[in-house]
């Protein structure tokens, strides 16, 4: 009797496809953002009914990615070392990683003091010096030590906001603490030997369960985009680009050069397909540009370098969550450079090449010093500091930072899935055949959370 051979699925019509649906999402959340910029406030000097729905909206979606973070991590790292038993090179992957975040931050820094250099930002800006002032936080080379010590078992830290209302407290977790210690107890239990077994199968068990509800709120991401992008517009608008204009100009420029030139030439240089790995990246590049957060995109950036980019998962879950909090070509490079280069030019203080190589050094080395900690504002007083540079100078670039701030998450996790990728292809264990494929992220539906 003849084996049927079962037909291959049609394709979805391109208006259901996950692309399609978040590019209609960024478009729709930039005509609410508009309309809701020009409602203005209500009658009390308050936000109005569509900035608060688009703002809860924003937030409730980030919070959902956010509180997957932490157990993702946790089981994804556990497992993927007592999966690095079974590869030969599991050192030499680790290096080789570290290595190419600092390559790329390398050119990223060149480029942003070139940029910065040609121009000149901080001559050419209309915005008046009263409008500096002293940043409510900074960053220092002991953030880096502390950064790794965990407070305790689970990486939280708190943090108190006192305000005319009273003083509130929240908790947050710390990244790096949680990758620490997931490697620590990884580890523990490969030299406990076959009396933890139980606990990884265990845990195997647990990660597949939350790639199942990390799925399901993946596919959410239409409906964020729409209340992220639309409070973005609704709140800060375009107006701060006047003042700011060559920087900001700078600042983007730097980050297309990155994006859309580096990164090409370096998969292209390394036998891989530009196009392809765009295709297969697109979803989370386009997720960080509208949330502003590499720690919220990070399940999305760690599936599709799974799943579109054919990195193996046992590598990809112990580089990317590394990435998301060490590798920032955006926030750690190009930003903080072009930016001390605009405060020197602000306030008439030359520079020479012993301050543009620190510029290149804390950029290179720096970012690892703020990775338990949030936004570019902390690690450019760290290069602010390093130089000697007045730290109010902070003060003047606020203005546009939110704007400035989606290009430059954007290309922290376009860097994020980029290394993996290459250092895949480079040690052999890339699947090409999952690279090459024309599928990406539209062909998956919530059954196709792949075995451990």
């Amino acid at each position: 009797m003849p084996t049927a051979v079962s037909s291959p699925r049609p394709p979805k019509p391109f208006y259901r496809t996950f692309g399609f649906q978040v590019l209609a999402a960024m478009v729709l959340g930039l005509i609410l953002g508009y309309v809701a910029r020009q409602m203005g406030p209500d009658a009390a000097g308050n936000a109005n009914w569509l900035t608060v729905s688009l703002s809860t909206v924003g937030s409730i979606f980030v919070q959902m990615l956010r509180a997957l973070v932490p157990v993702l991590i946790f089981t994804a790292i556990v497992a993927s070392i007592s999966n690095l038993r079974e590869l030969n090179n599991a050192a030499r992957l680790v290096w080789q990683t570290l290595l190419w975040f600092a390559i790329t931050a390398l050119i990223a820094v060149a480029i942003g003091i070139a940029l910065g250099l040609i121009i000149q930002p901080g001559v050419n800006t209309a915005i008046a010096e009263t409008a500096a002032k002293a940043p409510s936080s900074t960053g220092s080379w002991l953030d880096f030590l502390k950064g790794l010590v965990p407070a305790n078992i689970l990486g939280l830290q708190a943090s108190t906001r006192v305000t005319d209302a009273g003083a509130t407290t929240s908790l947050n977790f710390n990244v790096l603490q949680i990758i620490v210690i997931s490697i620590v107890v990884g580890i523990a239990a490969l030299r406990v030997g076959p009396a933890a077994d139980p606990f990884l199968a265990f845990n195997r068990a647990f990660l597949k369960i939350v790639h199942k509800i990390l799925w399901w709120v993946i596919r959410l991401t239409p409906i964020g985009t729409v209340g992220l992008l639309g409070n973005a517009v609704a709140v800060y608008g375009w107006d701060a680009l006047a003042q700011l204009g060559w920087f900001s100009a700078a600042i983007y420029i730097g980050l297309a050069i990155v994006l859309f030139v580096v990164y090409p030439a370096l998969l292209s240089a390394n036998g891989l397909n530009p196009i392809r790995y765009f295709q297969g990246a697109w979803p989370a590049i386009q997720l960080a540009f509208v949330s502003r957060s590499s720690i919220g995109t990070l399940p999305l950036t760690e599936r599709v370098t799974e799943q579109n980019l054919g990195v193996p998962r046992e590598y990809a879950a112990f580089a990317v969550p590394l990435g998301a909090t060490t590798k920032m070509d955006g926030c750690a490079a190009i930003y903080p450079a072009i930016a001390a280069i605009f405060v020197a030019q602000f306030y008439q203080i030359p520079l020479g090449l012993q301050e543009y190589l620190l510029i290149a050094f804390v950029s290179v080395i720096g970012s690892s010093a703020t990775a338990g900690l949030t936004g570019a504002t902390v690690m450019l007083t760290l290069t602010l500091s390093t130089l000697g540079l007045p730290l109010e100078g902070v003060g003047l670039l606020l203005a546009v930072d939110p704007i400035l701030d989606m290009g430059r998450t954007a290309v922290n996790v376009a860097g994020q899935a980029l290394i993996p990728t290459i250092v895949a292809k480079r040690e052999g264990i890339l699947n090409q055949e999952v690279y090459d494929r024309v599928e990406s992220i539209d062909s998956l539906d919530a059954s196709a959370v792949p075995a451990e």
